[in-house]
């Protein structure tokens, strides 16, 4: 196999890296929009909001769904990004063989344990993730499964504080605004069935 060429940022080739292995999937929201886009906001909102400009922890943002959600290996990326960043990966990846709820119950009882660069990209993650189920969530999902998944971001990210005052107060605020919209979606149907 060819070595792939290397940009001298090395943001850029774990950013060209993941946009390969995520080319073809698609995010779960109704624009099916490009799967790319998460890691590039999960990214960006470290370095937007939380002034993190430590780059492997950028890195790792930009890598954190490869594991979990493609076929990449975590020996790929000690190759590739060196030991560091192919641990902070395999740190915050889910064990895709275990049932749903037990992933999301270990993501809850783990997150206290992870190191400080897991928890800024968890926290980031997060606050991707709860914009998105607020504003864009996959079409069959209801209203009480779009609070549900906000209430269960809260308890992951409550193990995860202490990191990041910024991006703990945008989850803070994030989470406040999406209850207040699914409240009143859900307030605005209840008042339609009358």
């Amino acid at each position: 196999m060819e070595e792939p060429q290397r940009s001298p940022d090395p943001i850029l080739d774990a950013l060209h890296f993941a946009a390969q292995k995520h080319r073809d999937q698609r995010r779960k929201d109704r624009n099916a929009s490009p799967y790319i886009n998460h890691p590039i906001e999960v990214a960006y909102t470290l370095s937007a909001v939380g002034a993190v400009t430590d780059s492997v922890t950028l890195r790792a943002a930009i890598l954190h769904d490869t594991i979990e959600d493609t076929e990449t290996t975590s020996d790929e990326l000690n190759q590739l990004f060196g030991a560091e960043i192919s641990l902070l990966v395999q740190e915050i990846s889910d064990d895709t063989s275990l049932p749903k709820e037990r992933r999301k119950q270990l993501q809850i009882e783990r997150a206290q344990g992870i190191s400080d660069k897991a928890k800024l990209i968890r926290l980031a993650d997060k606050i991707c993730n709860v914009r998105d189920v607020t504003h864009t969530p996959p079409a069959q999902w209801t209203v009480e499964r779009r609070r549900a998944y906000l209430d269960w971001t809260e308890e992951v990210v409550s193990g995860c504080r202490g990191v990041n005052e910024e991006l703990e107060r945008c989850y803070d605020d994030v989470l406040r605004r999406g209850r207040e919209v699914l409240s009143d979606v859900l307030h605005e149907g209840s008042t339609s069935d009358h």
